[in-house]
């Protein structure tokens, strides 16, 4: 099979032949169509992302999309030509999604939207996963709430604002003025970031206060900023990206509370991987449902550009970038 291979960081990816993998035992081949390109994968092709415990050289790329060609003994809940979605390569010493075929572990797996391209898809495991274990996980986000997504127009944001809005909560997003029409557009309140301070946010929208729910996809600065903004006894803070140094003071003082999120987990430990798969299910749903979508960035690359898309990345997509691959 064709794969794109990463030799030492930041090299480019080189396109190269090697063995098509064989399903073991609780495995599934799948034939990719289409691998989703996120801002850890730029990391770990830098050798910046040491938590994702994938060295180099290596075939990276995390989410997928793609069909069913080959399953493993054991395996009864999938069948060859079933399209499917999933998180499940690219970490942990597991070859990735920028190759013709990979081997996967069943559990990571749910049926692809039907509502989406198999380039759609594949775009989304990481983020639906990392925004609903956020916010239904730990959050338990639902109807009435005020929900705050720091950074809505982002990769997981955009996803999170979209997801609490179909919950049913009162939801307020952050950014900057050019965002304004994409974050108004997935239904929530959008917040000038630059030229509001958070205590002036929290008095316009919440009466002082504060928000039930304030989920942070930014990390550093804006972490501290959402431990201003949450309601007092009963104000939940969830982060993506909570991993500097910080003074829970804010927090404990509004009787708050905060939860981290590190969506690697199941990959890297091997628990709770039937979790993933059912949230991309349930997600699943919601999407064909027409409540949930990508913002995709126009331009479209395949094994032979993928470089130019890991470029894009760096300068300034305008939305999710997928490469296809067959």
């Amino acid at each position: 099979m064709h794969a794109l291979i990463v030799d030492a960081a930041d090299a480019p990816l080189r396109l190269t032949r090697m063995p098509r993998p064989v399903a073991g035992a609780g495995q599934v081949l799948v034939r990719i169509k289409a691998s989703g390109l996120n801002p850890l994968d730029a990391k770990i092709r830098a050798g910046q992302a040491a938590h994702a415990r994938q060295p180099l050289p290596a075939v990276i790329g995390m989410d997928l999309a793609g069909i069913v060609e080959a399953v493993g003994p054991a395996v009864r809940e999938w069948r060859v030509g079933d399209e499917v979605y999933a998180l499940a390569t690219g970490i942990g010493g597991v070859q990735g999604s920028l190759a013709e075929y990979a081997v996967v572990d069943a559990r990571l797996l749910a049926k692809k939207p039907q509502a989406l391209s198999m380039r759609e898809a594949a775009v989304l495991p990481l983020v639906l996963i990392t925004a609903w274990e956020g916010l239904v996980d730990r959050a338990h986000v639902g109807l009435g709430h005020k929900v705050l997504i720091q950074g809505g127009a982002g990769g997981v944001g955009h996803v999170a604002v979209q997801l609490a809005v179909a919950c049913g909560a009162d939801v307020y997003a952050t950014g900057s003025a050019r965002h304004r029409a994409t974050i108004e557009g997935l239904g929530a309140t959008f917040i000038d970031y630059q030229h509001h301070r958070v205590e002036d946010y929290v008095a316009q929208h919440t009466a002082g206060e504060g928000f039930d729910i304030v989920y942070d996809t930014v990390g550093g600065e804006t972490l501290d900023a959402s431990f201003l903004a949450a309601k007092a006894y009963h104000g939940h803070v969830v982060s993506c990206l909570g991993w500097g140094q910080h003074s829970l003071a804010p927090l404990s003082f509004r009787g708050a509370t905060y939860s981290g999120v590190f969506t690697l987990l199941p990959l890297l430990t091997g628990k709770g991987r039937e979790h993933h798969g059912q949230i991309l299910a349930d997600a699943a749903r919601l999407i064909d449902a027409g409540k949930l979508k990508p913002i995709m960035d126009p331009h479209e690359f395949d094994l032979q550009t993928a470089n130019a898309a890991y470029d894009l990345l760096a300068s300034g997509a305008r939305g999710r970038l997928a490469i296809a691959i067959s």
